[in-house]
């Protein structure tokens, strides 16, 4: 029984039962408020100030349809949907300031993820105690919240944390309404009442390629057009080269209860950056960042290269800190500028969605019916020439530095990596 309604600008009117708006009056979910879904993305696209807490409303939403659907289908009971219900409430809990941003830092010093530190939350505070007083496992929900119950039906987890989830779906098309860029609108009701479920998978229909087309191009064109955008990323490089640099000073990794790191968000970061008073070589490094950032002076991009490969060990070369250090470093040489002003950026993600439960990261699956009533699925990329081939790794790789030395860094890195860089040393 829904007990109250919040109004979405995306969805419009999202119903609420007594038992979510309990969690939703918690700090930890009233926490998501004050946190950014895009990051630094509002320097570049300034509608872009939607948080985490809408997004956990809007997805929420989602799953409910989806919910309705698998109960048609009769493969899923009132309680499956009331545990889907929660756990889309409850999938960003254990997002830190500036959303993925705060995760680099995480990952780096804590060895945590969001995904983490969301378990973390929920079953070491009073949402634990909320679900309890219910009727429900907390701990089931919390690991379902992250795509990992294992008390759960397996196709529950793919609802949450899938290769077409009911999270992606309101991401892209709350990113696209919020920033004002188009790419990102897909037909949401026909993908999700184009699922069921088949050997404990959710798999979509055939019939509904042409929606998974478009929501493939609309992902692909959204990470170049939005979440890969060059001055996008250098506001974002910014802010994490703040947070690393001032992470003792801030607590970004002290925190010991939920309750402490439920201080932590967006406007808290930048207010305590305000306050440095006694600076040591890395606050001083984290104010110049801050300054820079209040006056929107931004890291200018002197070298750029997009790769698609199939290969995920040369994706994620880049992504190894050490290797990046030292090319920085020779660049620096190089460019005859000071240590610390160049900056390798490698954002990399599969530009098909993925889900790390499955054998290939990289498909989709899809189901066809029999005329005995038979469902038999395959991989979309069999049966899709566009799924297969945008069936690669999407790399973007540039080199930041200050304004002033962009022209000697430019230099620089195309010695350092010659005229045609990456693109002559990748086997596609």
């Amino acid at each position: 029984m829904y007990w109250s309604e919040i109004r979405d600008p995306v969805h419009g009117y999202v119903s609420i039962t007594e038992l979510e708006r309990k969690i939703i009056d918690t700090v930890y979910i009233q926490r998501l408020h004050n946190i950014k879904q895009l990051g630094g993305a509002y320097l570049t696209y300034p509608g872009a100030v939607h948080t985490r807490f809408i997004h956990s409303i809007g997805t929420m939403y989602l799953v409910s349809i989806l919910s309705e659907v698998l109960k048609r289908q009769e493969i899923i009971s009132e309680d499956d949907k009331i545990k889907l219900r929660l756990a889309a409430l409850l999938h960003d809990v254990g997002h830190g300031p500036f959303s993925h941003l705060y995760e680099e830092i995480a990952i780096k010093y804590l060895g945590k993820t969001h995904e983490d530190l969301a378990t973390w939350i929920i079953v070491n505070s009073e949402i634990k105690d909320i679900i309890s007083k219910y009727g429900f496992n907390y701990k089931e929900i919390s690991e379902l919240c992250v795509g990992r119950s294992l008390t759960s039906k397996r196709f529950l987890n793919e609802a949450i944390a899938g290769p077409i989830d009911v999270d992606k779906l309101d991401f892209l098309i709350r990113d696209s309404y919020f920033t004002g860029v188009e790419y990102g609108y897909i037909d949401v009701q026909r993908l999700l009442n184009s699922i069921t479920v088949v050997n404990d998978h959710l798999v979509i229909d055939t019939a509904s390629i042409s929606a998974l087309e478009a929501y493939i191009i609309a992902r692909y064109e959204m990470f170049k057009a939005v979440y890969y955008h060059r001055t996008v990323r250098s506001a974002n490089l910014m802010l994490i080269k703040i947070m690393d640099y001032a992470r003792d000073y801030l607590g970004l990794i002290s925190f010991s209860t939920p309750e402490e790191y439920s201080r932590l968000y967006d406007s808290s970061i930048l207010l305590m950056m305000n306050f440095v008073k006694e600076k040591d070589e890395n606050l001083s490094k984290a104010l110049t960042f801050y300054n820079l950032l209040r006056e929107r002076k931004l890291l200018k991009c002197a070298f750029e290269v997009l790769v698609h490969v199939k290969n995920k060990f040369v994706s994620e070369l880049f992504t190894l800190e050490k290797l990046r250090k030292e090319i920085e470093e020779e660049i620096e040489r190089k460019a005859h500028v000071p240590p610390d002003s160049v900056f390798i950026d490698v954002p990399t993600l599969p530009s098909i969605p993925l889900s790390k439960h499955q054998a290939d990261p990289m498909e989709i699956m899809i189901f066809s019916e029999r005329v005995n009533g038979e469902k038999i699925f395959r991989k979309l990329s069999s049966v899709s020439e566009l799924a297969s081939a945008l069936k690669l790794y999407l790399n973007v790789i540039r080199v930041y530095t200050f304004p002033e030395y962009r022209n000697e860094v430019a230099k620089a890195t195309n010695e350092v990596f010659g005229i045609s860089p990456i693109s002559n040393r990748v086997s596609f």
